[in-house]
């Protein structure tokens, strides 16, 4: 499928405007990343407690903050998912002992602020086996006839439809279509249970040792496979094609970080992954455009370097807008609907994707024209050989002398 047929557009005539974004871009990025003291990293890198919690209605954000800050010592953070009911709790670890003891006090604090009127247990926080322990012994005092397996399976019925719901319910009338809650099941819940205002969607725990390691992974990840791309593309083309891939390949990178920083985003092993794989998904398109200008420079020996490249970009063209904007599709889709986890993960590919298709035309490129127009210039004023001297006298006369 071919959407552009013998388009002809001056693609390096118009270089100037993205080659200036590009500068601004990369210079707000690199200035946010130095006031910022780096990126900002998460718990995956720097260690720390992390927990997502939703809410039956919009979260107190300042009580749950100042309730973390009377016990928790240290930074913590507390940011209220845009457009969603849900906050992300997190707490810096600075020792390994307090891996495990911050979630709790986390959990501990939250439960203590909103706890459930007298003593009832919380059955939005609950696992499957508090729910069957709080409610074995009021059943039996009721003279409900349940196995031990019927009164799990019940337990498992109620938790499957408390996660349909998001992970939170609203009313314990909710309850009565769940199989196998008969109306004596559901007043001995009502009893029982109450329903606190949140519940915790997941929670994540990362030693600072451990975080420390996989940054350091991360980062040589990076630099080793630019490092590689560099090497294949030299090898493959010429060094100089090797050097302007892997230059608009690190302007993808600095500018998605650069991003992230702007917009205080958090970098986690999801987003390293998205970085690795907007590497590759770059460089793929720059070697496409690279591999139609080194055989049309074959073709067209007399036409000049930015011409051949204006033409190879136009013949790629339709590559270049199926394959870049299908992608962008995805991601974009993944970004606006995947949910919190997937968030960043989608939002560098979004970036990536858009940075990434016009580097390889108006970063990478030029590149090869500068480099051309140098060595041009080069050889221009290089100075000329000097001519060898022939003599002007007659073959006969030459011969005479030298009998």
């Amino acid at each position: 499928m071919e959407l552009f047929k013998n388009t002809s557009f001056d693609f390096l005539g118009k270089k100037w405007p993205f080659i200036i974004a590009s500068l601004v871009l990369t210079g707000a990025g690199l200035a946010s990343l130095a006031m910022k003291g780096g990126p900002n990293y998460g718990i995956d890198f720097k260690g720390g407690a992390q927990m997502y919690l939703r809410f039956n209605q919009e979260p107190p954000v300042e009580k749950i903050r100042s309730a973390l800050e009377s016990k928790i010592q240290g930074e913590i953070s507390v940011q209220q998912v845009t457009g969603q009911p849900e906050v992300i709790v997190g707490t810096e670890i600075r020792d390994e002992k307090e891996l495990n003891a911050n979630r709790q006090i986390i959990e501990d604090v939250l439960r203590s602020t909103f706890a459930a009127p007298d003593g009832k247990l919380d059955l939005n926080n609950s696992s499957m086996g508090q729910l069957a322990e709080r409610l074995r012994e009021p059943l039996l005092q009721a003279s409900v006839a349940l196995s031990e397996q019927e009164l799990q399976d019940v337990v498992k019925n109620i938790q499957a439809f408390r996660a349909s719901k998001g992970g939170i319910l609203t009313s314990l009338d909710q309850l009565s279509g769940v199989q196998g809650v008969s109306a004596q099941i559901l007043q001995a819940v009502k009893q029982q249970c109450a329903l606190g205002p949140f519940t915790v969607l997941s929670a994540e725990v990362v030693g600072p040792k451990i975080g420390k390691d996989l940054q350091g992974q991360a980062i040589r990840a990076t630099l080793l496979a630019l490092a590689g791309m560099l090497v294949y593309i030299a090898f493959r083309f010429e060094w100089i094609y090797g050097v302007a891939a892997v230059v608009a390949v690190f302007h993808d990178t600095i500018i998605t970080i650069g991003l992230f920083s702007l917009f205080d985003r958090q970098i986690s092993l999801t987003v390293v992954a998205a970085l690795l794989t907007l590497v590759g998904y770059s460089m793929n398109d720059t070697i496409v455009v690279f591999d139609r200008i080194r055989e049309n420079l074959r073709l067209m020996r007399r036409e000049s370097m930015t011409n051949v490249i204006n033409m190879s970009v136009n013949q790629t063209l339709s590559r270049t807008i199926l394959t870049s904007g299908l992608t962008l599709l995805t991601a974009l889709s993944l970004f606006l609907f995947g949910g919190q986890v997937l968030n960043n993960f989608a939002f560098a590919l979004v970036v990536g994707i858009l940075v990434g298709t016009y580097s390889s035309v108006f970063i990478a490129s030029p590149i090869l024209v500068f480099w051309q127009n140098f060595m041009d210039s080069k050889k221009s004023s290089a100075p000329a050989p000097p001519v060898k001297e022939v003599s002007s006298r007659p073959a006969s006369t030459r011969k005479a002398v030298r009998g």
